[in-house]
């Protein structure tokens, strides 16, 4: 969710084609709750969002999972004025993710054993590729945070720039609030993208042309 470029946004998917498109589109967005949630075990750092999100937790004494929920639709209303169109895998992803965090955190057990906590993120990070990979490659539209960034992106800003300043501001706000950042949250900010893209090469869903918008170029 964090590191991810998602250039494509699809405004009209044929049925068929959401037939292809829909299942790894979901299991994207379940994969990468399972990884949040292995990062969460590991306790070595986690991506900014989720840094961000530890911290709410903090201070509301809410669960992980729901958080996610409130900030991607909070998220999601700074699109209206920047234009940015919501596509179905937006939708899934602003009610999937959270509950596989949950979900995930409940199958996951909790260790102080270092190798193990090291295997877990290990696995995180693997995770978060391989989602990325599902759910950018089925090509549905980005999630909330993925989505702010393509749309001041596609206003005239440079999109490293955009998410450069945008990991910051949220790193910052979450440690603020009582977020755990640490030597994992280096490893995820450089990690990501490459694993995103091996994935995204090996899971990418063709779509027609007529159906897909480019941003952010």
């Amino acid at each position: 969710m964090n590191a991810i470029d998602p250039s494509i946004v699809v405004t009209r998917p044929t049925v068929s084609d959401l037939r292809r498109r829909l299942p790894p589109s979901i299991a994207g967005m379940m994969v990468i709750g399972a990884a949040i949630a292995a990062s969460l075990r590991a306790e070595l750092g986690l991506a900014p969002w989720d840094v961000l999100h530890e911290g709410l937790a903090e201070v509301t004494g809410w669960p992980f999972g729901p958080l996610v929920i409130l900030v991607g639709v909070v998220v999601l209303l700074a699109w209206v004025p920047l234009g940015q169109r919501i596509g179905i895998g937006t939708l899934i992803n602003v009610v999937v993710v959270g509950p596989s965090v949950n979900l995930f955190l409940l199958l996951i057990p909790a260790t102080e054993a270092m190798p193990l906590r090291v295997v877990y993120f290990v696995v995180a990070v693997a995770l978060f590729g391989i989602g990325g990979g599902l759910y950018i490659g089925s090509a549905l539209g980005p999630g909330p945070r993925d989505g702010l960034m393509t749309a001041l992106t596609a206003k005239g800003f440079a999109l490293w720039k955009v998410r450069t300043v945008l990991e910051v501001c949220v790193l910052v706000g979450g440690v603020a609030l009582g977020g755990s950042i640490g030597v994992g949250t280096v490893v995820l900010a450089f990690a990501l993208g490459p694993v995103t893209h091996i994935a995204l090469a090996r899971f990418h869903v063709p779509v027609a042309g007529h159906e897909a918008e480019v941003l952010g170029e």
